[in-house]
């Protein structure tokens, strides 16, 4: 088993006032040449974007775009036509593909809206974009584990890529396997809330940890936490 640590306060910082956000992974002005992606991971922001403020209408192609909100509302809108708005307990994803416009706003003026973006390398390049969400039920990842991304499988949100990515919510004391979902394939444990222990790796809120070489692995809940697993190829096409 390989790791790398990358702890929550060691993350790019940009804030502009209206947006505030942490880059795990190298992004706009933030480049360290140590932290450019992790597999076919690129992009780990955690935002949070000021009531009625976002994003206006920018492009995107050949990227696998996944949000999750934590708290909040965020209201999309895109050039295939979707108009919608995802709360916390909904995954979406948008496959750029050939090339989509799209605009990310706060739905709410009055408080903020805190939201996971992640970007995937896609598994094919320059497909028909595509957008699809889900909102899943937060009780059926309480002491195991919840997919909610997949290329395969059926109640999962759809992803151009051999990526699973998984949500648990951990009563304090619970121990969790998890196996990879196919050779070659490594995990990206983020810690969403609480702390947890990987092997012997203590982790705290916001602390990512990337795991390869392995074909399982056995979180430890130390308090009540919250977690997000990415289990994605590591090799870049």
């Amino acid at each position: 088993m390989k790791t790398i640590l990358h702890k929550a306060d060691t993350r790019g910082n940009a804030n502009h006032g209206w947006l505030h956000s942490r880059h795990t992974f190298s992004f706009a002005n933030y480049h360290n040449p140590e932290r450019v992606h992790f597999g076919v991971l690129r992009v780990l922001n955690d935002d949070v974007v000021q009531g009625g403020m976002g994003f206006g209408t920018h492009p995107h192609d050949n990227m696998e775009i996944i949000s999750i909100p934590l708290e909040g509302a965020l209201e999309h809108k895109d050039s295939m036509g979707s108009k919608t708005v995802i709360h916390q307990n909904d995954v979406q994803i948008m496959s750029a593909g050939t090339g989509v416009f799209h605009s990310e706003y706060n739905h709410n003026a009055e408080q903020p809206v805190n939201f996971l973006q992640i970007w995937v390398f896609p598994k094919e390049k320059n497909i028909k974009p595509r957008y699809d969400q889900i909102t899943f039920d937060p009780e059926e990842r309480v002491d195991r584990w919840q997919r909610v991304v997949s290329p395969n499988e059926e109640g999962a949100v759809w992803i151009n890529q051999d990526a699973y990515f998984s949500l648990g919510r951990l009563t304090e004391g619970t121990t969790l396997d998890y196996e990879l979902a196919q050779p070659g394939n490594g995990v990206y444990v983020f810690v969403l809330k609480g702390d947890v222990t990987v092997g012997d790796q203590n982790l705290h809120q916001r602390d990512g940890l990337g795991i390869w070489s392995t074909d399982k692995i056995t979180v430890q809940a130390n308090s009540e936490s919250e977690v997000l697993l990415m289990d994605i190829p590591m090799s870049v096409n």
